[in-house]
């Protein structure tokens, strides 16, 4: 009875987070699939079209285009951050107040907004006045911002500089986790550097780093501050992701209808990669269940 007595309780204790996150997210996500399925008339009329906002998101081109640079920025980003969040996270001290400055020092990034990190980095892409701007023309360098590498490559550094820090502090709090006595017993069979990362680290890295990847790739997939401060979307569409597609659709062009189709897909697909993600994360006994 009294375990039934606590259990009761705890919903209690959840209601106001349901409470918020359905004021945040369930209605606004229901009124996002009302208008995807309606046609407006002076933003006040609604017409009932069924699916075929959806049909005019999947057949166009615009679309797929701004998914595959979205997906093709997620992945490049992901290919640089978790090698370097891992190989920071080695080589940092796990004792003593140098490991705890360097914590605080890296952690820095993430409390900046992204919108200040937006600006920062156009501050920094200057051509005279910018640290990169100048560096780059100092080594006799063209950093020319209508170039889309050189677009890319600067979203990419920005993006870097700003989450690496995640998965450094995801894989240190792992790191941190493994017993000591492991680190005794390789020493003693002579073990390399390299097998006792392979054989005793990685091994204990790999639910802080499906967890990085999941939160990395749901972050960089949904990024529209920092490119839009930065290139609004240029030169051209090379930096258009499917977040400013969307941007555009339904507040710009106020297709409240097609935009409302395109978020329903976009949240669908970042569920769908959440999804497995979590089958991944959490553990599952031999009858399929979770525990």
């Amino acid at each position: 009875m009294t375990r039934k007595t606590y259990g009761n309780r705890a919903y209690w204790y959840l209601a106001p987070a349901l409470m918020v996150m359905t004021l945040c997210g369930v209605i606004p996500m229901a009124m996002v699939g009302f208008y995807s399925v309606h046609d407006t008339f002076a933003g006040n009329r609604f017409f009932w079209v069924g699916f075929d906002w959806y049909a005019s998101v999947l057949t166009s081109p615009e679309f797929f285009a701004s998914a595959a640079r979205s997906l093709g920025f997620s992945l490049t980003v992901l290919a640089v951050q978790i090698p370097l969040g891992i190989y920071i996270a080695v080589r940092l001290p796990t004792q003593g107040v140098l490991s705890n400055v360097y914590v605080v020092l890296i952690a820095i990034p993430l409390l900046t907004p992204w919108l200040v990190v937006g600006y920062i980095w156009k501050v920094l892409v200057l051509p005279h006045a910018g640290l990169l701007g100048a560096a780059a023309l100092w080594l006799g360098i063209d950093y020319d911002m209508t170039n889309p590498v050189v677009v890319w490559l600067t979203l990419v550094l920005m993006d870097t500089w700003h989450w690496t820090s995640l998965v450094v502090l995801l894989c240190f709090a792992a790191l941190r986790a493994i017993p000591d006595d492991c680190y005794r017993a390789a020493k003693i069979d002579g073990a390399s550097g390299w097998a006792v990362f392979r054989h005793i680290q990685l091994p204990k890295l790999r639910l802080a780093l499906l967890i990085a990847l999941l939160l990395r790739f749901i972050d960089s997939f949904l990024i529209y501050t920092e490119p839009y401060v930065i290139t609004r979307g240029g030169p051209g569409v090379s930096t258009t992701f499917l977040s400013h597609e969307l941007v555009q659709t339904a507040t710009i062009q106020f297709d409240l209808g097609e935009g409302g189709a395109m978020a329903v897909i976009y949240f669908l697909i970042v569920l769908c990669v959440s999804w497995v993600f979590f089958t991944l994360i959490v553990p599952r006994d031999r009858d399929g269940k979770a525990r």
